[in-house]
């Protein structure tokens, strides 16, 4: 494959820091992050040339990020850097057992969206499908290539901080939905967007529309669920000592994505022929992707060869 993979949302930078013990003060470290980001770097390191759609400033921040994603393969796209922007921030917050909570300052306007000819997929998600003025850009860019051979991957990654109505939310991740292959949740998601029905549920309900053709819901440590429309695989997770859990859904997320790659499902196919045994193995590289991120600090997304040298695949 050699057109990139085309990744829009926010890159910003995680402050992560542990809470304050009673007698002594909270540690922090500034890392590169944003949700979207945090796939476009997975899936260069797994070996999928990408191209991520954002905005960040020329400010300290901004130059850490541009460093990173330069140095992990990710192309930026036209208007991604811009020196009168202020590069966005989250602070995550870790628990006692790494689980991370965030506060966001960011603001979100993407420069223009272009299909190139020949690109396998578009992911999105997080943040940017949410605030405007970006998130009516990115709606009305998907309308716009609904008809062309691409794979489109959602991943909604609900923060309550900024969109704390789940009704209005889950109205605007259905539009989003309705308009992609494949949509990646996770059981937190669900419990924040549609209380009181079960994950089976809430993929059945996604599924209904037509373009739709896989819903993925990942359950931390009890691993990920995967129903298409002929199938439903249930992947348990791989015991592993957790640093923390910063990435590690975006990690899944790219995995997600370079497994369909890796079987000829994107682009024109569409997710067309997704068997329960592919549905099965990509789902578990996923799982397992997330799990080496789980044992690092923050949003770490592995190499193909580590995926590969500590599972064997």
């Amino acid at each position: 494959m050699t057109v990139p993979v085309l990744v829009i949302g926010e890159a910003l930078v995680d402050i992560v820091g542990t809470a304050k013990p009673r007698n002594g003060n909270g540690k922090s470290t500034a890392t590169p992050g944003g949700s979207p980001a945090n796939v476009a770097v997975g899936l260069a390191r797994l070996g999928v040339p990408t191209e991520l759609v954002t905005r960040f400033g020329t400010d300290p921040y901004g130059d850490q990020l541009g460093a990173h994603l330069f140095g992990n393969g990710v192309q930026l796209a036209p208007g991604s850097v811009d020196p009168n922007f202020r590069t966005s921030t989250a602070t995550a917050t870790l628990d006692a057992a790494g689980v991370a909570t965030y506060q966001f300052d960011i603001s979100w306007e993407p420069p223009a969206l272009s299909l190139s000819r020949g690109c396998p997929a578009i992911h999105t998600g997080s943040i940017a499908t949410v605030l405007e003025p970006g998130a009516a850009a990115i709606l009305g860019f998907l309308e716009s290539v609904a008809d062309q051979p691409v794979t489109v991957t959602l991943d909604p990654n609900a923060r309550p901080s900024i969109t704390p109505d789940p009704v209005s939310t889950w109205a605007a991740v259905r539009k989003l939905a309705a308009l992609s292959d494949l949509v990646k949740l996770s059981d937190e998601d669900c419990e924040f967007l549609r209380p009181g029905l079960s994950p089976v549920q809430i993929a059945e309900e996604l599924l209904t529309v037509e373009r739709t053709q896989c819903v993925v819901i990942t359950r931390g440590g009890n691993g990920a669920l995967g129903v298409s429309r002929d199938a439903q695989v249930d992947v348990t997770a791989p015991a592993i000592e957790v640093v923390d859990t910063v990435g590690a859904g975006d990690s899944f997320m790219s995995a997600l994505i370079a497994g369909l790659e890796q079987r000829g499902l994107l682009g024109e196919q569409r997710l067309a022929g997704l068997t329960s045994d592919q549905l099965h193995d990509i789902v578990d590289y996923a799982v397992k992707a997330a799990a080496i991120t789980c044992t690092r600090h923050g949003a770490d997304p592995p190499t193909a060869a580590e995926h590969a040298a500590k599972w064997g695949s």
